[in-house]
């Protein structure tokens, strides 16, 4: 449920990965290169999260090109019998996520022309266990041509405050602030990433503790949408999140004032924190 919005004179490349029950969406305005992508994992934040993303890509006449990439076919059939009666029900969290992001671009009055949809069937492989699994998690886009890459990245490409990132997409339904939209990451006017502010509540501490003591196959099934279907750092990350809420359980700590995390772009293509 992130967003970062981008012009090809800044960022040469934009993108996100460990998508497996969730979509990454891109919406690219071909006339003047603004490019927004977000990673979306619920249906509730798709209404929201798209008008977020068209807001910043200026009215246009001309269609926008759009890209649907991650979500596999996760939905186990169910038979359940009511009233005498079975009933088939499709159970699963990348189905509904598509079909919701399908359906608020179609009611757009923007226009849209979707070049890549891989997503759900299109994106589905088996393991040799006969778990499914999604063929891409990951791309990046090229923001000057609009390509777009599978990809995946590496601790050194995540761009600054990797692990406040996570926690503010962990914690961040308790925050009123964001509910029903995307969390902003970067300014495209300045150039900065700008971590917008979070705010969760003091007991996240023990619940971080508590969910530290768990083994990692216990991570996995109670932690993850798709247990079979993670990257292997998954757990690392989960665990990496909660130490630093024990550590952190004050959230002023990290947004002190609520005001957001701010890092500009050194000479060498890094990031230094401002604020």
């Amino acid at each position: 449920m992130m967003r970062g919005s981008v012009t090809s004179c800044a960022a040469k490349l934009v993108g996100t990965d460990e998508a497996t029950t969730c979509i990454g969406v891109v919406i690219r305005n071909n006339r003047t290169g603004m490019t927004s992508v977000s990673h979306m994992d619920f249906p509730k934040i798709v209404e929201g999260g798209l008008r977020q993303m068209l807001e910043l890509l200026g009215d246009d006449n001309a269609p926008f090109d759009v890209h649907l990439i991650g979500g596999f076919s996760d939905a186990s059939t169910k038979v359940v019998r009511s009233s005498g009666k079975k009933h088939v029900k499709q159970e699963g969290y990348s189905y509904p996520l598509c079909c919701k992001i399908v359906e608020v671009l179609h009611k757009s009055q923007q226009q849209f022309h979707l070049r890549t949809f891989c997503v759900l069937e299109n994106n589905t492989a088996t393991d040799s266990l006969g778990n499914a699994l999604p063929v891409i998690g990951g791309f990046v886009v090229q923001t000057s041509s609009g390509v777009v890459t599978p990809a995946s990245f590496d601790m050194n490409s995540r761009c600054p405050d990797e692990v406040v990132r996570r926690i503010r997409v962990s914690v961040s339904s308790y925050d009123p602030t964001w509910q029903g939209r995307l969390l902003e990451t970067y300014d495209t006017q300045c150039d900065v990433f700008q971590i917008a502010p979070a705010c969760w509540m003091p007991d996240w501490a023990d619940i971080a503790s508590s969910l530290n003591q768990l083994s990692d196959s216990e991570v996995l099934m109670q932690c993850s949408t798709s247990p079979a279907a993670e990257p292997p750092h998954f757990v690392e990350n989960e665990r990496r999140i909660w130490k630093y809420l024990i550590n952190n359980p004050d959230w002023e700590e990290t947004f002190p004032k609520y005001k957001p995390r701010v890092f500009h772009r050194t000479n060498d293509g890094n990031w230094s924190r401002y604020s």
